[in-house]
């Protein structure tokens, strides 16, 4: 049995949900997340340099990060557990500027999350040992490196069943700014 690729377009213009092609027999299955013709054909011009492989225990909550003047295109797979990813539109001529998508992304459900450039995006483990990838089309830049902080009143974000207390951030992701700071700033994604 297999599965084609399919695109699932969200509420926020160019953010785009995947499902891989899958092959599946008796010995398990085989997925392509990735191939340039078929993304083309979809509208999405992506061309990626560098992927990163990130394993974190349940409860860890990374981002809501993006990068200034440098931004990146991002394809979102978890490849082990689950998690609760997030994308939020930064791009302030976007008609859902400030306008946020989350999806569970699982090794179970096989989807993904292409995520354009300018967007900040952040995700959440809800599984110990679950590992997620970042496909990105530019590199990751320490000094563009910035971020909106992950329970901003003005985003509301729901990040599901998991208590404030059991959320764990780096002391990076303690201190990013609001999204009220960042209105201010003069980011052109």
């Amino acid at each position: 049995m297999f599965t084609n690729y399919k695109f699932l377009p969200t509420n926020i213009e160019g953010l785009m949900l995947i499902e891989p092609f899958t092959v599946y027999d008796e010995r398990g299955f085989m997925k392509k997340t990735f191939e340039k013709n078929i993304f083309l054909e979809k509208g999405i011009d992506f061309s990626p340099i560098e992927e990163i492989e990130t394993t974190s225990k349940k409860g860890v909550l990374r981002g809501l990060h993006y990068q200034n003047n440098n931004s990146q295109a991002k394809l979102i797979r978890c490849s082990k557990g689950k998690i609760l990813d997030v994308a939020v539109d930064l791009r302030k001529s976007s008609s859902t500027f400030g306008n946020h998508f989350s999806v569970m992304l699982s090794s179970e459900n096989k989807r993904m999350l292409y995520i354009p450039r300018g967007f900040a995006h952040g995700c959440l483990s809800l599984e110990d040992d679950t590992t997620f990838y970042y496909l990105c089309d530019n590199k990751y830049s320490p000094e563009h490196d910035s971020g909106i902080l992950w329970n901003d009143e003005d985003l509301a974000i729901d990040w599901g069943k998991v208590a404030i207390n059991q959320i764990i951030l780096s002391e990076k992701d303690k201190k990013l700014q609001t999204f009220q700071e960042f209105k201010t700033l003069h980011c052109d994604f």
